[in-house]
């Protein structure tokens, strides 16, 4: 894949691991590695179905800010949005410690998420005064509805994993 997002086969499942200290952030080499795993996972025939995780003591924590300022480098966010999003095959995200900005959008485009009972998820770019850019202000109301959208949209405070599974963001808590 790249030097930070490894392919393995556990049986009939894909997984696809974004190990890119010290945050996981969504590089260009992350946003290639992931989208080669995921279209390597759905060209296997014996993949039933993807998982995407992250080393470390957090899932993907957002942007890459040492890109920022500097011509955009392929593949787009939302490419590799549109390849998980897009997948004949499950992607499920599995998320612990957080899942920020780019790294929320990332999970929200997965056909379903899993995440840890002291996971945090939200759109903190916010409250720099930036938008979330991947889809994320479309996708979020339909996970999670509109009043709950429009106060992570707009205030950026993450929540935990305990409100995401009650509101629908995501479907189970796992150990």
């Amino acid at each position: 894949m790249s030097e930070v997002v490894k392919l393995e086969r556990h049986d009939d499942i894909a997984i696809v691991t974004v190990d890119s200290p010290p945050v996981n952030a969504l590089s260009a080499a992350v946003r290639g590695g992931i989208q080669q795993g995921i279209r390597a996972a759905i060209a296997d025939p014996e993949v039933k179905g993807i998982v995407l995780t992250c080393a470390g003591r957090t899932f993907i924590a957002g942007a890459d800010i040492t890109e920022f300022g500097k011509p955009p480098k392929p593949p787009a966010l939302n490419d590799v949005l549109a390849e998980i999003e897009n997948s004949p095959k499950p992607v499920v995200a599995a998320i612990h410690g957080t899942a920020l900005g780019g790294g929320l959008e990332v999970a929200l485009a997965c056909h379903f998420r899993v995440a840890v009972k002291d996971a945090r998820l939200g759109l903190p770019e916010v409250k720099l005064g930036l938008l979330p850019g991947a889809g994320g202000t479309q996708r979020l109301p339909r996970a999670v509805g509109p009043e709950l959208a429009v106060k992570m949209i707009v205030g950026g405070d993450p929540i935990g994993a305990a409100e995401a599974l009650k509101n629908g963001l995501i479907e189970e808590i796992v150990e």
